[in-house]
């Protein structure tokens, strides 16, 4: 990667991290300055002290000198520790605003996208970098520190060395200024062997890290999820399926022991590296004192010059080790930037919606559409020609895959048609602003989720909930007599994963909250897709019975597999392989025994007839 993209993907980080992580990076800088100079701040006071003190030993000054090393290391101390506070405040919670940065992405991103498994697997390896080993914006943050102790720790090391260059000693050969050659050599090739050791290192972190990412992921499964999730552990249990995992978990360990080798070569690294930096720290002692014992200077500043000398060659050969480490997670940036950037490609449309058309009277038109599923070559709907008139009830049935559920998805434009076009009043939905149409439509999905928050929070889809009429609701779904029974009314927590105080429900009540939650949007057209299969028969006929009453003026689009439900509907569409086949009322459709209607309805009704 150019060094010019490695700033700019640098740069971005940081604006990222400043978004998400406001003032980590400053923190980290401050602790990082306080931190780095306070040891250059003893070093010179601490040589001029011992000069003080082998010479004039005039006690105003050195009292002069104690008193600053004191108070100066105070004041970086306190900004320090200060710093070092809201530092480790920050990055406490710096994981949880990282994957803010993902949820922020899935809702600016187009529905389909979110299931294309090629994105789908872009977003993993993303996180897994991220979240499992650190890299990339985690690496950033933690390597915020060494880039500023090494620019600041150069630019003080060369300050304090400057005057051991100048002072003279006498002899010819040590006041040489092959010295100062010699030192850079030492510099370069401290630079050098740094950037190819931790290469080395890191090239082997690599691998490690990539067996490791199979290792983590099946252990986290075999380990946690398998035993954990209530959903699979009845099965578990059931078919006892944890002697299979017990025996994958051996293979994970007997598999991770063999990454020992890899560890043992990072170790082999470190240690050739603390071999070399003490070769040079005994070269910085033997320069500074062969000077020092022809009388270059005075005996304090042996402290100075060895101290500063010794940070010198350290700080460039960090240099190197920050720039082999900003090439790698600005590599690792790049693909989290490639993921951040994906397009959104979904129409989001300037035209404006009155209101007024849903009381006024309008119509949804189907005008010859056709989808397929991305990455896909077969058709889930085929040339389909229908229109949805505003304030009927209308249902759509038919087999498992027949194209119904997928309708609906078109319809809210969580996808958009592969071919033709949806027409409200006329116009292409697209062409309507996304925010504003969305709003006509309240959806209670076959595989609706609700949240570990409040009723009244979940009903209301916020914070703030208008209480006369979330009751209004919950009475048109006859959850009445279970709301009675909450501890808190709307502020009960649904589940125990939040407030220990959480009330577990059925799958019952909470298909009925998913559709209080419906009601409560109060949109002029409100899709149900199977909004009483988790309900008893009681329950349901219920719901049925109150339908009118539940949806009053609105546009109620019905999805169903029990036919006996579709009968208070205007209008019932049967669809068979992604095409409308029927349309008409119940009565009508059962006439006519030879439709897919008639053969679905006796297929049902048999079950319910006396011998």
């Amino acid at each position: 990667m150019r060094f010019k993209k490695r700033i700019e993907n640098t740069k971005r980080g940081y604006r990222i991290l400043a978004k998400y992580c406001p003032g980590l990076i400053r923190a980290k800088v401050l602790h990082s300055i306080a931190k780095t100079i306070a040891p250059f701040v003893t070093i010179w006071f601490s040589a001029r002290i011992i000069n003080e003190i082998t010479n004039d030993r005039n006690v105003d000054r050195l009292i002069l000198y104690v008193l600053l090393t004191i108070g100066i290391n105070f004041i970086l101390s306190m900004i320090k520790n200060s710093m070092e506070k809201k530092v480790n405040d920050k990055e406490s919670g710096m994981w949880n605003y990282f994957s803010k940065v993902f949820s922020d992405k899935q809702m600016e991103m187009d529905f389909v996208d979110l299931e294309d498994p090629d994105i789908r697997k872009q977003k993993q390896k993303a996180e897994e970098n991220l979240f499992m080993f650190g890299n990339g914006l985690g690496q950033l943050v933690w390597d915020t520190s060494g880039l500023v102790e090494v620019f600041i720790g150069i630019a003080a090391s060369i300050a304090l060395t400057v005057s051991f260059f100048t002072s003279k000693s006498g002899n010819a050969l040590v006041d040489s200024p092959v010295w100062i050659g010699v030192l850079l050599i030492v510099v370069i090739l401290s630079g050098f062997i740094t950037s190819k050791l931790k290469a080395k290192e890191q090239e082997i972190f690599e691998k490690w890290t990539d067996s490791n990412v199979w290792f983590n992921r099946a252990f986290m499964f075999y380990g946690h999820e398998l035993y954990a999730e209530p959903a699979r552990a009845k099965d578990v249990r059931i078919y006892r399926q944890d002697r299979f995992a017990l025996r994958e978990m051996q293979k994970l360990q007997d598999n991770n022991e063999k990454d020992n080798v890899y560890l043992r070569s990072m170790s082999s690294c470190q240690s050739r590296l603390v071999l070399f930096r003490g070769i040079c720290t005994c070269l910085c002692y033997l320069m500074v004192v062969a000077k020092a014992g022809l009388g270059a200077f005075a005996v304090g500043s042996i402290v100075q010059y060895v101290g500063a000398l010794i940070k010198m060659v350290e700080s460039f050969g960090e240099l190197s080790d920050v720039i082999s480490e900003n090439k790698i997670y600005t590599g690792h940036l790049e693909h989290l930037y490639e993921y951040l950037d994906l397009p959104h490609r979904k129409s989001t449309g300037n035209v404006h919606i009155d209101e007024k058309i849903f009381t006024d009277g309008c119509e949804i038109e189907y005008k010859n559409v056709s989808f397929k599923y991305p990455n896909s070559d077969t058709y889930v709907l085929k040339n389909i020609n229908t229109k949805l008139n505003i304030g009927r009830k209308q249902a759509f049935v038919g087999a498992n895959g027949a194209g119904k559920t997928t309708f609906v998805k078109l319809l809210c434009r969580l996808y958009d048609p592969t071919e033709g076009q949806i027409l409200l009043n006329g116009k292409d939905i697209r062409e309507y602003d996304y925010n504003e149409y969305l709003k006509v439509f309240s959806f209670v999905f076959q595989d609706f989720k609700l949240l570990a928050f409040p009723l009244g929070q979940n009903i209301a889809a916020d914070t703030k909930v208008d209480i006369e009429k979330a009751e209004e609701c919950i009475k048109k779904t006859t959850l009445s007599e279970r709301f009675t029974s909450l501890p808190n009314g709307f502020d009960t927590y649904l589940y125990k994963d939040v407030s220990e105080k959480g009330v577990q429900i059925s799958g019952g009540e909470a298909q009925k909250i998913a559709l209080a939650r419906a009601l409560y949007k109060d949109s002029p057209v409100i899709v149900l897709d199977e909004p009483t299969a988790a309900l008893d028969p009681i329950a349901e006929e219920e719901i049925y019975s109150n339908f009118n009453n539940i949806t009053e003026d609105k546009t109620a689009i019905y999805i169903s597999h029990r036919l006996s439900s579709c009968r208070f509907c205007d209008e019932i569409t049967v669809f068979d392989n992604g095409e409308i086949v029927q349309k008409g009322t119940h009565d009508s459709l059962v006439k006519d025994e030879d439709g897919k209607y008639a053969q679905l309805w006796n297929a049902q009704a048999k079950y319910y007839r006396t011998a």
